[in-house]
């Protein structure tokens, strides 16, 4: 199976259509999405790459003011469990009642789709326990969701 790197978000991105440009590092390096946006559920990078409940509860007003403000969105990534819980405590339903999967689909109560991907962490790429091939089929997936959703005709391959 092919390794996810560092760059996998971005590749993956490029790949199903969702931005365009190259990526470089800087404000004005032209890369842009299309299609998609990128929301995090907590804005900060801690010791041991994982982020302690306090931090997780600071920054969920942040994350819940984003998603209210985006009510046309169809279909929501979520990389990784902390993601997963943030998507499912914005729309205030029982975190138990909508289990994290890698792959799994979760039809929300306002009609939007979360599909569940493990986070492409380094750890999470280097181990194997996300593979490019899992994190495409999860993007095969949205996309194939947002064209049922919205009744569009796109190709959910990669291009």
């Amino acid at each position: 199976a092919e390794v996810l790197d560092d760059d996998g978000l971005r590749e993956t991105l490029a790949e199903f259509g969702l931005s365009k440009g190259q990526y470089a590092a800087c404000i004005d390096d032209g890369l842009t999405l299309d299609g998609a946006i990128i929301v995090n559920s907590v804005k900060c990078l801690p010791p041991q790459n994982k982020p302690t409940p306090k931090e997780i509860a600071n920054c969920r007003p942040f994350f819940e003011t984003q998603m209210k403000a985006l009510p046309r969105v169809e279909v929501i990534i979520a990389l990784g469990r902390i993601a997963h819980d943030a998507a499912l405590r914005a729309v205030d339903v029982r975190l138990a009642a909508y289990p994290f999967a890698h792959g799994a689909v979760h039809r929300l109560p306002d009609g939007r789709h979360l599909v569940d991907s493990y986070h492409c962490s380094r750890y999470n790429t280097n181990t194997g326990r996300l593979t490019a091939e899992m994190f495409a089929d999860v993007f095969r997936t949205a996309i194939a969701l947002r064209d049922q959703t919205s009744g569009r005709n796109s190709s959910t391959t990669a291009r």
